[in-house]
């Protein structure tokens, strides 16, 4: 039976970040799109820490947002706190990241998917996945219910045959209070798919009014803060709530060690692989004996909400012990519970059986976004909605796919190494992945990706026009450094000011703003800098971004000209019928590897671990390059 006459072109499983980023994409770019999730009322639900962005995941909001994407527009709605991490260090490393409103989020979400159009929601589980001859047709429900599809994106979270433990007790579970998904990984495993168990954990929600705040750090957000979205939709914060800092003790450590004996971490009922990145409390003084304490940051979930995350204490100890433990933590000795902390094992499928557009190789029609790709982090999952909605879009409308390089975006650094290497273990995203991290800053996000997004139909054209403003008005900022002179006497009181050499002869202001020891804030001293500045009423956007291209020239222009250099090989195309068994000169492991994950290019092959350089090099022979 069908509840639904007519045939959807793309039909969205699950209503996590990737699943909304996914809906909202097909949806925008023209495509009658249907979100399917098993609760309407946990839309884009903060499953686990009240936040958005951080280390290398704040690039990758800022990425979302400039291709037209929803997540850097709800960050900056429902933020209650902003900081740019890593200040200290160059702008390649810079992140932003926000402390998010957990109820707000989820609500704002919910608003902006109702208002856009060609969207439909329903709430129910679905079951199977209905395919004829290796093409997608649609999916079917629990209730029977078939519906017709184009075009299909699976998002299930950690949704897949879930399994949530606390102590000795374990029971089926998407997250808490809500049902895992059950025949989905059967009818995948039935088409040919292989599959997988993973682990995450979260820590315990207590209620902030038994806590002791005098007895930590404060942490607060940017005295100036800034914002996600490129767009003028959002504006920065001008209130700010803080979050704080305590930490644990031997002591703490000691009672955790008590529950050892019932933790399914150590007595083998988890038998699947957590984060590397994020261990549980238990996994952290196991591993690391020596360490007398670890970090506890207090984060609020909202503005008015008196529930408090405590970040850096997941774990799926006994709830007993879970208590004793955390009331032994510095400023939490009355400390109430509102959940106790749990870990959670799901399915996912190896990513390697996926394509740059995040389509299956084995179902035509049918992509994977999010954690059932081996990812953990909302940001991760939401960038791969994204790019899965708009590639399912592209196919509806027979468009040429969308794929981002390397060197273009954060985000094809996370789902080239998705489909390239596989995943073992839970994967995140970090600087150190990128190769090109000087050209993917935050900064320039929009500079990068905006022409793109547009292109395709889903930035707006307003977002070209002011990103080709900031463009035009940086450059013509730099050029004015280029061509602009300063005299000793005007400049040596700065330079002297900040330990640099004091000038003896006249010098472009580009070389003397060259100087490590010259920042933002003395080169707006300059009176000759003031005064362009007002005469073309710059914002501190363009203002910084000119700074950059200035103090960062020469790396930059280094990793440009590697990056054209390596995608030489990126044109370098594999057929798609290529059989890398005829060629003897290469190893066994290569022509293995070749042949499960069959790259699209020699760049691609020549990043698939087990394959050398040798086999490379042999390749480009055998193709005549």
């Amino acid at each position: 039976m069908s509840l639904f006459q007519k045939k959807y072109d793309v039909v969205v499983v699950g209503g996590g970040h990737a699943g909304c980023e996914a809906a909202a994409a097909a949806a925008n770019m023209g495509c009658s799109t249907l979100l399917v999730t098993m609760s309407l009322q946990n839309i884009a639900q903060m499953s686990c820490n009240p936040a958005m962005g951080g280390i290398a995941k704040g690039q990758i909001v800022r990425e979302i947002d400039a291709l037209g994407g929803y997540s850097g527009i709800v960050s900056d709605k429902t933020a209650i706190q902003f900081k740019m991490l890593n200040k200290s260090k160059g702008p390649a490393m810079w992140s932003p990241r926000v402390q998010s409103d957990r109820m707000r989020f989820a609500e704002e979400w919910r608003l902006m998917l109702e208002e856009t159009p060609n969207l439909d929601f329903y709430q129910e589980m679905v079951s199977g996945i209905l395919s004829e001859n290796g093409k997608l047709i649609g999916v079917k429900t629990s209730l029977g219910i078939e519906i017709k599809a184009k075009t299909v994106i699976l998002t299930n979270g950690t949704f897949l045959n879930g399994l949530i433990h606390i102590g000795d007790k374990q029971f089926g579970g998407g997250r808490a209070g809500e049902s895992a998904s059950f025949g989905i990984t059967e009818d995948l495993l039935k088409l040919g798919f292989e599959s997988g168990r993973m682990k995450t954990g979260t820590p315990p929600r207590v209620d902030g009014r038994s806590l002791d705040y005098s007895k930590m750090i404060e942490q607060p957000g940017d005295v100036v803060p800034d914002k996600f979205s490129y767009s003028n939709i959002t504006k920065p914060l001008s209130v700010q709530r803080s979050c704080w800092m305590t930490y644990t003790s031997n002591d703490v450590h000691d009672i955790l060690r008590e529950g050892f004996d019932r933790s399914p971490m150590f007595n083998g009922r988890i038998k699947s692989i957590g984060p590397r990145y994020c261990p549980s409390i238990e996994d952290k003084i196991n591993r690391f004996a020596d360490k007398e304490r670890h970090q506890l940051f207090v984060e609020p979930e909202g503005w008015k909400t008196v529930e408090v995350y405590v970040n850096g204490f997941s774990t799926s100890l006994p709830e007993d012990v879970q208590f004793k433990a955390m009331k032994t933590v510095a400023g939490f000795e009355n400390v109430k519970f509102f959940r106790a902390g749990y870990a959670i094992e799901y399915d996912y499928f190896p990513p390697t059986q996926l394509k740059h557009t995040l389509e299956t190789k084995l179902v035509n029609g049918l992509y994977f976004a999010g954690q059932i790709n081996g990812t953990t982090g909302y940001e991760e999952a939401a960038s791969q909605g994204l790019m899965a909605g708009i590639n399912a879009a592209l196919k509806v409308q027979e468009r040429e796919p969308f794929i981002l390089k390397r060197n273009e975006a954060y985000i094809g650094v996370l789902i080239d190494d998705l489909i390239t290497k596989g995943t073992e273990e839970p994967y995140r995203m970090f600087t150190s992945r990128a190769e090109y991290r000087t050209l993917l800053r935050q900064d320039n996000a929009d500079i990068r990706l905006t022409p793109k997004g547009y292109e395709i139909g889903l930035a707006k054209e307003e977002r070209l026009i002011r990103m080709e403003e900031k463009f035009s008005k940086s450059e013509a900022m730099v050029n004015f450094f280029r061509e602009t002179s300063l005299k000793p006497d005007e400049a040596n009181v700065i330079l002297e000011e900040k330990g640099s050499s004091p000038m003896s002869q006249p010098d472009k202001m580009f070389k003397v703003f060259s100087r490590p020891q010259i920042d933002l804030v003395d080169i707006l001293k300059f009176e000759k800098v003031k005064q362009y500045v007002s005469d073309h009423d710059l914002d501190n956007e363009i203002i910084e971004q000119a700074e950059i291209q200035v103090k960062y020239s020469g790396y930059i222009e280094k990793e440009k000209n590697h990056a054209d250099k390596l995608n030489r090989l990126e044109d370098a195309i594999i057929p798609d019928n290529f059989d890398f068994n005829k060629i003897k000169s290469i190893s066994i492991e290569a022509k293995q590897k070749l042949n499960k994950i069959r790259p699209k290019t020699i760049a691609q092959a020549s990043r698939i671990s087990g394959v050398s350089p040798s086999d490379i090099s042999v390749l480009l022979i055998y193709m005549g390059r």
